[in-house]
């Protein structure tokens, strides 16, 4: 009764269902493994955010690439801002989604070495092209505190880093393009403003990571492997319908036909 499983469709069915079993038992474990790295990144966030600050200049220099282990340090440096050079990082959303502009503003240190600072988010004018109306950074010498941030690159980040921007506008905060427009020393990095707060609140300071959230991951591993465990079984209980189909079939032809009565 169950040869019909060798026929040219059940094989092509089954062999469709052997396909999908280790398919989507690997996707599980892709989403699996997602869950994982969302949930290390979470707790490296919230280590790196609790420690005590430590100077940028022990964690990065020039030419730097700043590690994952690092990314969100508690950092400090001491300096003079240069607002002179000051530039603006373009087409950057505020903590409601409002596309505006990041300030990226060079804090000149003590040996002549350069730290980057984003200072926050400002609104465009009324001008897309125009440099955006910006609140002046701190005269004199302060001491900043912030998170440290690695180098943004087009592959890195999906921003394309366009050309003909207009004057001290740029598209990614990257420490050596900055170094080859200052002409000095920079940090590999930058660093996240997080003290003092700007007065007024302008620039709007950069939210904190999200570290709370595990999101979607672990849920999407388990649906997939149970939809890997439902194709043995969707395919067994079709199996057992064609079967109890065909047995009906063969019982119905089989059944003769009764002769009709005769007439009076």
């Amino acid at each position: 009764m169950y040869r019909f499983v060798l026929t040219r469709q059940w094989v092509c069915l089954t062999l469709i269902a052997l396909a999908l079993i280790p398919a989507m038992i690997k996707l599980g474990f892709w989403q699996y493994h997602r869950h994982e790295h969302r949930v290390a990144q979470n707790e490296l966030i919230a280590a790196n955010l609790s420690a005590k600050p430590v100077p940028m200049t022990e964690v990065t220099s020039p030419g730097h690439q700043v590690p994952r282990a690092d990314f969100w340090r508690a950092v400090t440096a001491t300096g003079t801002y240069d607002t002179a050079h000051e530039v603006v990082v373009r087409m950057r959303t505020d903590n409601d989604d409002k596309v505006g502009f990041h300030v990226l503003t060079p804090l000149v240190l003590a040996d002549g070495r350069v730290v980057l600072v984003n200072r926050g988010w400002v609104a465009g004018g009324d001008d897309p092209r125009a440099y955006p109306p910006v609140p002046a950074a701190p005269s004199g010498e302060v001491t900043v505190t912030g998170r440290l941030k690695a180098d943004e690159t087009s592959g890195g980040s999906g921003i394309k880093d366009r050309k003909g921007l207009p004057d001290r506008q740029v598209m990614l905060i990257n420490s050596a393009q900055q170094a080859e427009y200052l002409g000095k020393p920079v940090l590999g990095g930058y660093m996240e403003l997080t003290a003092p707060v700007p007065a007024g609140g302008r620039p709007e300071p950069v939210a904190d990571p999200d570290h709370d959230s595990i999101g979607p991951h672990m849920a999407y591993a388990v649906q997939w492997w149970l939809f890997a465990a439902s194709v043995p079984v969707g395919w067994l209980v079709l199996v057992r319908r064609e079967k109890r189909d065909r047995a009906a079939a063969a019982a119905a032809g089989a059944t003769p036909e009764r002769e009709p009565a005769p007439t009076a």
